[in-house]
């Protein structure tokens, strides 16, 4: 799958070459986390394929990264491209889930309406242009944030597991989610740490000029203390030195993290959908 595109240093527009990059940068994410499942968990079956110019990835049965990114970026969509796909995932005993741009190839919405797809879900993708707005520098603090250290895993768990505690029945998720995640390649793992106890966590993921952000929370003791923005601006300031040009984070639409990413000076580039295939009978 080729979604290259033109550099604009001017100006980033939020239009089918822009969701090209975002999406393929999602795409590599996922393959590399499909990869280390593969590699450190070889039963679990993990694998992916690139079909109709769309990763379709495979992480079992009940994990949210089984599902396809970027069908219709790179041209129309058949018939027969839909029945490779579901296929792929039936075969596995798993449903059949897209993350659809809206900027895809128009010849997919009919098709998917007509096989009885349903949108369940909607994401808002929001960048933010580096080459416009570099990372201003943070007043000194107590806040510290660094790279995860060698030999810290079991720290950046227990700040997930502590972060997302309000969230119930995750714990096992999410202990099995990091293991993979610390393995995945191209994957930095971030801590904040607060009179240099760690507070809170997040991931930064570069692919090519792209800068992904993701899984960021902090501690209930420690919320309200600045760590989460100490957090972002040092992943912004990381990626910057990389040579990214792009930063983009994916949030709920209209949830209270996708306006602590707009206040941030992320903007919205578009709202994905989530379509699941209907269950047949």
């Amino acid at each position: 799958m080729d979604f290259s595109a033109r550099d604009n240093a001017d100006m980033l527009f939020a239009d089918l070459a822009l969701s090209r990059r975002l999406e393929l940068a999602e795409c590599e994410a996922g393959t590399a986390y499909v990869e280390a499942r593969r590699k450190l968990q070889p039963e679990a079956g993990a694998l992916w394929r690139e079909i109709a110019g769309a990763r379709a990835m495979f992480d079992g049965p009940d994990s949210p990264i089984t599902q396809t990114f970027g069908l219709g970026l790179s041209g129309p969509v058949t018939a027969g491209d839909l029945d490779q796909i579901e296929t792929f995932f039936l075969d596995l005993g798993a449903a059949v889930n897209h993350e659809i741009s809206p900027l895809a190839d128009p010849s997919l919405w009919p098709l998917l309406t007509a096989r009885g797809y349903t949108p369940i879900e909607f994401t808002s993708v929001l960048y933010r242009d580096l080459n416009a707005f570099p990372p201003q520098p943070l007043p000194t603090g107590d806040i510290l944030v660094r790279p995860l250290e060698p030999g810290e895993g079991d720290t950046f768990l227990r700040i997930n597991l502590e972060g997302w505690s309000e969230t119930p029945g995750i714990a096992d998720f999410l202990t099995n989610l990091v293991s993979i995640m610390l393995n995945a390649e191209g994957l930095r793992p971030f801590l904040a740490l607060a009179n240099g106890e760690p507070v809170a966590g997040g991931s930064l993921s570069i692919r090519g000029p792209v800068a992904m952000f993701a899984g960021a929370c902090t501690i209930p003791s420690a919320r309200g203390r600045g760590a989460q923005g100490a957090l972002l601006e040092e992943r912004l300031r990381t990626a910057v030195r990389e040579g990214c040009s792009i930063a983009v984070m994916c949030a709920q639409a209209g949830s209270g993290s996708q306006r602590n990413a707009q206040r941030s000076g992320f903007h919205i580039a578009y709202t994905r959908t989530k379509w699941q295939l209907a269950a047949r009978s």
